[in-house]
């Protein structure tokens, strides 16, 4: 499971690099044809002492929206944002190399030469190569045919006609410029390689989800598919139905997990499975991690339609009031349904990743010593951190146990229950997913608690102890905040994360505010009821445990690969400037 952890972990982490491409397109055409033209001014003004440009730089940046074009014909999903990315990063390349060059010629005391542009041109060909194998989908001996289309090109325009013979004929142009091309065709054949045996493409899955970032997923799913394996999943609900049928409350506790990623598999999963039940529903993170990850639309629908077979394995009318314990970071709040406890797990406002399934197991063994029927675990999910620490893992085990001993004292009441959500609110905002808001109100002992639920992957730290003060100030107990931990993203976050956990952008008080709403609201339905213990359990697949070791192994070999090219390319680079 530790194992497993890290390899999730050590893929997110490397999310950042995704960031490296602008954000729009329109950027990058700016941007490279703003860089064309101060190639062609630097060429002229620095490299031939002329000024004789008025005419090619429309000429060039005609070129290159020509070549632009053209090479969207030879991707694979003829992309035009894509070839504008490319274009932009090897003008950048090239007219790095001239400046380079033009500073050795300073330092050094030289004369400026020609060489640099032709060096430059070749150097952008070769970025070429590396930008058309991985993320393009173009085969090495695709992008040795078009390499040279874009920069040979711009070079034919920069440079006048009656020097074409003289630059391009030069040898030591030529030799360095076949040696970098011949490095690019190296280095993507063996970053290509890098995941095998269990990746057999690495540019293949590059490309899958860069495409699945437009929203074309279906290669996406084929290949994570191809390593799934099928298993039973269980899914755990407690019903809370009205004395005269009228209302209906689920909270789910789904031993899948959300994801893998928006919008592949069952990334947006909280929110079907809340529709499903008539948006009266809280779709809880149980313990589950993202081996349990549904890897496709079919499987989503699979295990949706078998959860409407779920069997009533329990039935009552009696809960215990709530109990919290707090133990350093650790607090765990638990209520008891005839002989089910319901405990909630968090170390707000501290935060951690997924509980491991190890705790899960201890605490379940403890509850059935102590002859609990079935014990229902919440993984609030709502501050953000790393890894559950061995120190903080411990405290957690030792709440929850006191929890459970607890628990047996305590003197079970008629429930009553009142849910609303924020269906009918406005309350869109990009840290909070399609689900919204929701609140149950719980009546035992004539006393009222709240449960609060988002359909968000996580909290910002700190969001949950402030709303839980609002709700306290307006004279509501508010238990605890749990999220969905989806994967559904309603914009691109360019940030580490790749997602904006609730609160980031939304303010606590807004949220407060809305979340009071909705309690007031919950508050005004209380009714009697009854309480259901629901079981169902779906054959799916899910994705497992060692792709994403696969995944984060092909990751860090390519790196490893890309740093150990990047720099011999550099020291190769460097010698030049000094011949």
């Amino acid at each position: 499971m530790e194992k497993s952890s890290d390899d999730v972990s050590n893929i997110h982490n490397r999310f950042s690099l995704t960031l490296i491409n602008p954000a729009s397109h329109y950027f990058s055409l700016i941007g490279s044809l703003i860089i064309a033209a101060v190639i062609t001014a630097t060429v002229y003004f620095g490299y031939k002492g002329s000024n004789e440009i008025w005419f090619r730089i429309p000429l060039v940046i005609g070129v290159l929206a020509l070549t632009q074009l053209v090479d969207t014909r030879f991707t694979r999903k003829k992309e035009y944002s894509k070839s504008l990315h490319a274009s932009l990063f090897g003008n950048m390349l090239w007219i790095a190399v001239l400046l380079m060059g033009l500073l050795a010629s300073v330092v050094l005391v030289k004369e400026t030469s020609l060489f640099f542009v032709t060096y430059g041109m070749f150097l952008f060909a070769s970025f070429r190569i590396g930008i058309f194998t991985t993320t393009l989908g173009a085969s090495i001996r695709k992008a040795w045919a078009i390499c040279m289309i874009q920069p040979l090109a711009m070079f034919l325009v920069i440079i006048p006609y009656d020097m074409w013979s003289s630059t391009l004929t030069n040898p030591m142009s030529i030799g360095f410029g076949i040696v970098f091309l011949i490095i690019a065709s190296v280095w993507s054949v063996l970053t290509d390689r890098a995941g095998r045996p269990g990746m057999e493409s690495t540019h293949r899955t590059i490309q899958a989800y860069l495409a699945s970032q437009g929203n074309d997923f279906s290669e996406a799913e084929e290949i994570i598919e191809q390593r799934s394996y099928k298993t039973k999943v269980s899914t755990s609900q407690i019903r809370l139905r009205s004395s005269n049928g009228s209302s209906e409350f689920r909270m789910v506790l789904p031993e899948i997990h959300p994801g893998p990623y928006h919008p592949v598999g069952g990334s947006n999963i909280p929110y079907l499975m809340y529709k499903n039940l008539d948006s009266s529903a809280m779709i809880m993170h149980s313990i589950s991690d993202h081996s349990l990850n549904l890897p496709s639309k079919n499987e989503v629908e699979n295990y949706l339609k078998n959860l409407d077979k779920s069997t009533v394995k329990e039935e009552g009318l009696m809960c215990t009031e709530p109990v919290t314990v707090q133990i350093n970071k650790a607090r765990v709040t638990g209520l008891l349904f005839g002989r089910n406890p319901l405990l909630f797990l968090s170390l707000s406002p501290f935060g951690m990743e997924d509980i491991p399934n190890y705790m899960k197991k201890e605490i379940e063994q403890y509850a059935k010593n102590r002859n609990y029927t079935r014990t229902l675990i919440v993984d609030c999910h709502n501050a953000m951190g790393e890894e559950i620490s061995k120190e903080d893992g411990e405290d957690m085990l030792k709440a929850a146990k006191s929890c459970l001993d607890s628990l047996i004292t305590k003197e079970s009441y008629q429930l009553e229950f009142g849910y609303a959500n924020s269906d009918n609110m406005d309350v869109w905002t990009e840290d909070l997913a399609m689900g919204g808001l929701g609140i149950v109100c719980l009546k035992i002992n004539d006393k009222k608690f709240f449960l609060g639920w988002a359909d968000a992957n996580n909290m910002e730290n700190g969001i949950r102890e402030k709303i839980v003060e609002n709700f306290a100030s307006a004279g509501y107990r508010l238990l605890e905040i749990c999220t969905s931990d989806t994967h559904y993203a309603p914009v691109k976050a360019r940030n580490r994360n790749g997602y904006y956990q609730l609160g980031l952008i939304t303010s606590a008080e807004k949220l407060s505010k809305w979340f009071l709403e909705i309690a007031k609201n919950a508050e005004s339905k209380i009714t009697s009821a009854k309480f259901e213990i629901l079981e169902n359990e779906t054959d799916v697949k899910v994705m497992g445990r060692g792709i994403y070791e696969d995944y984060s192994k092909a990751l860090d070999n390519s790196l490893k690969i890309t740093k150990g090219f990047m720099i011999g390319s550099v020291i190769l680079f460097i010698i030049t400037l000094f011949i």
